[in-house]
């Protein structure tokens, strides 16, 4: 836990007075007023919907407010576009990352600077800076090369080389080990010490308590209450956000079962040239049962989620549903056998961003709902069909014909995940089940995934999200350059212990692993 400390004194460097901002049909933020000290670090806390983003995107250049004013350093302050924020002091490191993976690092950097100097010169900066800071960085390695947690290193420095004032970072810890997280602490620690002001953004709120001096909660565009995150326990800090008692999952006992899904000595190469390679992969889940996979991003969970769904095919003994070699079937085969699937990508891949919430319900829920019939849709059960996922999932819309792009990141997801659960597979494999979805959300989809295992259905959930593997898996494995780990039960695993894991230390002893 980091110690306490007092936010350095002097006036506010970031105020913010009735801030609002509306869309058509909603108040995205509605008079938001609140404001950040030097050197201080203040979490921005929210469901999905509260306003976080569109709140951070008025301070930094990319939304211009309708009402509202805001003083930075004490001067009228209101940025037209993400350059004037720069310019002032204003940087941001956002969830997800803007890189060219074929191009180095010091190019990408070079990309994001109004002068970038000559690439000798801005290599010896970036080497300077990332190891001032404990970010080391090669300025010459190729950005596909480089992990999940190196990315975002180059996305730090880059802000880092502008010497702001205020860093806003957005889901920093989200494609971290508990190792990586430590570093970034410490990297925030060192900023905190000279000076500079950090919004934090997050949905893990015992890294909130870590971390943070102060925090807004937002709810339903408004500011609803501030507080001292170290005074806070996370789950009231979760009630702030969601103005009610949260529900928290209940894991029902587990007997052993048949086997549902198999996979034995599965190697699969590379798709693209920063794709990973699948290494001989073996994989059993017993019907009601949850297997956690972690591993920082990039280390082949795509590929993974791709083989059990058939989007990638291999030899058809190598994958067995219920003792049937399924390999070399493509995914609706598969989905009319009860093996289902929800990737991580929401828009493009999950959902198709320009269709209703009705035409994606119809996608993937045609066969096990009897939506179409001798080639006839039928649009009345279709429709009845999303109604259902919008009602039991929450999800915050205002009709079924509403296109899958205008939903928040959030309700897509709660969209997404609900649609296939709704759909009561033997099988379900799961990639990032609750990204950037709110504590109330997370802990709703995790009930549905636990009531789902416990009507006998086998669940593989790949994710970033440790808490949430604990807190759900029966047996935990690691995926670490596309190898997975042998399983080990969940049950008394260690943060350190995982860390090594997701790291690639997969031979350590039983003991090592708090197992007899």
């Amino acid at each position: 836990m980091i110690e306490e400390r007092l936010s350095t004194a002097g006036e506010d460097l970031l105020t913010i007075s009735g801030l609002t901002k509306a869309y058509p049909g909603v108040v995205a933020n509605d008079h938001v007023s609140f404001s950040i000290r030097p050197g201080e670090v203040h979490a921005l806390l929210g469901e999905n919907g509260a306003g976080k983003s569109t709140l951070v995107k008025m301070i930094y250049g990319l939304v211009k407010p309708d009402a509202g004013t805001m003083t930075f350093k004490g001067l009228p302050y209101a940025p037209l576009e993400p350059r004037a924020a720069r310019a002032a002091g204003v940087a941001m490191v956002f969830q997800h990352f803007s890189l060219f993976e074929a191009l180095d690092v010091a190019e990408n950097i070079a990309l994001g600077m109004e002068n970038p100097p000559k690439m000798r010169d801005l290599a010896a900066r970036i080497r300077e800076v990332s190891e001032n800071y404990g970010l080391p960085l090669d300025p010459d390695q190729l950005v596909g090369d480089l992990s999940a947690g190196e990315r975002q290193r180059v996305e730090i420095i880059r802000c880092l080389l502008q010497n702001p004032k205020l860093l806003i970072m957005d889901e920093p810890t989200s494609v971290l080990t508990p190792q990586e997280v430590a570093i970034l602490f410490q990297t925030l620690e060192k900023l905190r010490g000279e000076g500079c002001s950090i919004l934090y953004i997050s949905h893990k709120l015992e890294e909130i308590r870590a971390l943070c001096d102060h925090a807004t909660v937002l709810r339903l565009g408004k500011k609803v209450a501030t507080c001292n995150p170290r005074q806070e326990t996370a789950r009231a800090m979760a009630e702030m956000m969601v103005g009610e008692v949260l529900h928290v999952p209940q894991k029902a006992p587990r007997v052993p079962q048949d086997v549902a899904l198999e996979i034995e000595a599965l190697d699969v190469p590379a798709r693209t040239a920063f794709g990973t390679s699948l290494k001989s992969i073996n994989l059993s889940v017993q019907k009601g049962e949850i297997l956690g996979i972690g591993g920082v991003a990039g280390n082949g969970q795509e590929e993974l989620c791709a083989v059990i769904a058939g989007e990638i095919l291999v030899p058809a003994d190598k994958v067995r549903l219920g003792g049937r070699a399924i390999g070399d079937q493509s995914p609706n085969p598969r989905r009319a056998l009860g093996l289902l699937s929800a990737p991580e990508e929401r828009l493009g891949h999950a959902a198709a961003p320009d269709m209703s919430l009705t035409e994606n319900a119809l996608l993937s829920g045609s066969a096990r709902e009897g939506l179409e019939r001798n080639g006839m849709i039928d649009w009345r059960k279709t429709r009845d069909f999303a109604k259902r996922i919008i009602q039991e999932f929450d999800v915050r819309t205002p009709s079924a014909a509403t296109a899958a792009r205008a939903l928040s990141g959030g309700n897509l997801q709660k969209f997404v995940i609900g649609r296939e659960i709704l759909q009561r597979p033997s099988v379900l494999v799961v990639n990032q089940p609750t990204w950037g979805v709110d504590a109330s959300a997370a802990a709703s989809i995790r009930q549905a995934l636990l009531d789902l295992a416990a009507e006998g259905a086998a669940i593989v959930v790949i994710s970033q999200d440790l808490d949430e593997l604990m807190e759900i898996s029966d047996r935990f494995a690691a995926l670490n350059e596309g190898r997975l780990s042998a399983p080990v039960n969940a049950a008394g695993l260690t943060v350190d212990q995982i860390g090594l894991m997701m790291g690639g230390a997969h031979d350590l002893e039983p003991a090592q692993m708090g197992h007899p």
